[in-house]
């Protein structure tokens, strides 16, 4: 049986009252939803982060004596925001927001059946590599979307403009992650990484480290316009590999702002692999990506691969984002029993370990 939707996916703008952190964090990640430039929304959360540490008496005090525009974290849209939500009244540039993005990202039912059946998300980013935001505050908005799981992947050390882990960071990562479990439990923060397909198809990180992880997302992000022979035997030699769950945004291609064309490769050996070694197919749902393009993602069902329709997600308004892949998918009849997101901890913990689609 399906999750439910969460609160975050669904508010209407409506509430009389909001308090002034949750304001600023609604902004934050309806302006992320929309695609909007980071530093806009780095400013609601810097001011949400600055305002989060005052006791209720010093933001009282500073409401009152309408001092709160000389905290340092807050400037003079932000300091409106909570001076207006403080008062009781629903903040007017919220409101707005509200009425420009609050609403469904797709029209009428697209997408909309095969999202109230998603269980998790199998791949996100937080600030420890190139997202923009905490560990917890990315697992608390899948939380409240109404995950009951998550998986962190974070970016492989040769991608070092995305500040990649390093084997020893990883690790580090490893143990906050156990923090997070107990901080939001029943919820689960899962174990992962974005790992490198390097040059010759092997991983971008300590094999031994990549079994400890409860999935692996492998993508190709370097030399994307290789021949197409040498780039589908790269391909087939990660989704071969017993410690690869999902290949990533498959074509590599972007749609919007810097276009970049697919990369070559024979997409029915590599589909084929896919099947024979039980490794997903990304869904990608990020509007610049969405990978694979309809036409493959026809031929990778008819080869029988299974799917995993994830974010990509860099910021916590963007988890939002899984129903532009689960629409794709619908569209082109992805039936939800091949959606590993669909399935709970237990179904997906034994997928990766054993390579069997689980049952029950």
């Amino acid at each position: 049986m399906g999750h439910r939707e969460g609160d975050l996916g669904r508010r209407t703008g409506k509430e009389p009252h909001v308090e002034p952190v949750e304001a600023l964090e609604r902004i934050a990640f309806l302006l992320e939803r929309q695609g909007a430039e980071t530093y806009r929304v780095q400013a609601f959360r810097t001011a949400a982060a600055a305002i989060r540490a005052l006791s209720d008496d010093e933001l009282r005090g500073r409401a009152e004596d309408g001092t709160l525009s000389r905290l340092k974290g807050l400037g003079p849209k932000t300091t409106r925001v909570v001076e207006e939500a403080f008062a009781g009244v629903r903040p007017v540039y919220l409101a707005r927001l509200e009425d420009e993005a609050g609403g469904p990202l797709l029209d009428g039912e697209q997408g909309q059946r095969l999202r109230r059946a998603l269980r998790g998300d199998c791949h996100t980013h937080s600030d420890w590599s190139d997202g923009g935001s905490p560990v917890e505050e990315m697992a608390r908005t899948a939380r409240d979307l109404g995950h009951a799981w998550c998986v962190l992947t974070d970016h492989s050390p040769r991608l070092t403009v995305a500040r990649g882990l390093s084997a020893e960071r990883l690790r580090e990562q490893l143990a906050l992650v156990a923090e997070v479990n107990e901080a939001l439990a029943p919820f689960r923060l899962l174990t992962g990484i974005e790992c490198d397909i390097l040059d010759d198809g092997t991983l971008d990180q300590e094999p031994e480290l990549l079994d400890r992880l409860d999935v692996v997302v492998a993508s190709v992000h370097s030399k994307l316009r290789m021949d197409r022979g040498p780039m589908t035997r790269r391909m087939l030699a990660a989704v071969r590999n017993p410690l690869v769950d999902v290949l990533g945004h498959c074509t590599g291609r972007l749609l919007t702002r810097k276009p970049r064309p697919e990369s070559q490769f024979d997409a029915d050996e590599v589909f084929a692999a896919c099947a024979e070694h039980r490794t997903a197919v990304e869904i990608n749902c990020r509007p610049e990506r969405l990978d694979p393009p309809r036409r493959l993602l026809r031929r990778a069902l008819d080869a029988g691969c299974l799917f995993s329709i994830d974010t990509d997600a860099h910021a916590p308004g963007q988890l939002d984002w899984q129903l532009y892949g689960c629409a794709r998918a619908e569209e082109c009849g992805v039936p939800a029993e091949r959606v590993i997101n669909t399935w709970t901890e237990r179904q997906l913990a034994t997928w990766t370990r054993t390579g069997r689609t689980p049952h029950g």
